[in-house]
């Protein structure tokens, strides 16, 4: 992005974070960014203090079904947190920097921890449709950073990503999921652009490369909240098996069911992970 761009988002991240603090003085302690199909998991929180993104100055502006583009504030077993849902993709025509809008949105208003989530396509042998995997580590398969140009705001030029998601997080979700007999894999996340879906030899070289589920998203906000110094956890709904490992046609519809029918899971697991 010109140089002028990356100035002009950053003041727009500033302008929003005022307008919010006109209506509300709450700080989020949680960040959770919904993915496809799981915008409906921010419905049952407390106390809810709703803003559309169209309110906000500079808040990019979702064009895809199942992202309602609005931040919900509440409460959730009794903390405060902040729901983002609906997020944006670089597919939609945005630049890398404006996706992470978002995040640098939620902690400039003081979450320091962001929980991720997304609709991703199994890889792995043996992930089915409706598994949730806690992902341990990603493939910036895009070959895109939201940190490219100016170093703006907080954070360093060059940050550290040998651990991108939390590993004691990590540790203690597995233990929560257990307790709650909720089935819970770990694998590696590949992002690409998108919009269209994988070529069955694309999905062939990323399994050969290492990784265990693809999807469209995630990767440019863990980027950014790794480089701001927030907790990152991400967890990806499998919703349909990569192509060709399966007889049926890819479809965007059949994703959003499958993020319903494991709604109930997610949202248990969800608050355990808050209360927590």
């Amino acid at each position: 992005m010109p140089v002028n761009s990356e100035i002009a988002a950053s003041r727009d991240v500033w302008a929003a974070c005022q307008f919010i603090r006109e209506q509300t003085d709450r700080v989020p302690e949680w960040a959770l960014v919904l993915g496809s199909g799981l915008g409906s998991l921010a419905d049952d929180v407390d106390e809810p203090l709703v803003f559309s993104s169209d309110q906000l100055p500079g808040y990019p502006a979702s064009t895809v079904p199942g992202h309602q583009g609005r931040l919900v504030f509440g409460k959730m077993e009794g903390r405060e947190v902040v729901f983002v849902q609906g997020r944006v993709h670089q597919y939609e025509g945005h630049q890398p920097r404006r996706i992470t809008f978002p995040i640098r949105l939620v902690h400039a208003l003081g979450a320091r921890r962001v929980l991720l989530t997304n609709a991703a396509g199994g890889i792995r042998y043996g992930f089915r449709p409706g598994m949730l995997m806690l992902i341990e580590d990603h493939i910036n398969g895009a070959f895109c950073n939201p940190l490219s140009g100016p170093n703006e705001g907080p954070g360093p030029r060059f940050p550290d990503m040998s651990a991108p998601y939390d590993p004691e997080w990590i540790s203690r979700v597995e233990d929560l999921a257990l307790k709650l007999e909720i089935p819970l894999r770990k694998g590696t996340y590949w992002w690409t652009l998108g919009p269209s879906y994988e070529t069955p030899a694309e999905i062939r070289a990323f399994r050969h490369l290492g990784a265990d589920a693809v999807g469209m998203s995630t990767v440019p906000e863990t980027l950014q909240a790794v480089a701001l110094g927030m907790q990152v956890l991400g967890i990806s709904t499998i919703t349909n098996l990569g192509s060709g490992m399966g007889h049926e046609m890819l479809d965007h519809d059949d994703v959003l069911k499958v993020g319903q029918h494991v709604r109930n899971d997610l949202q248990r697991l969800l608050r355990a992970i808050v209360r927590d």
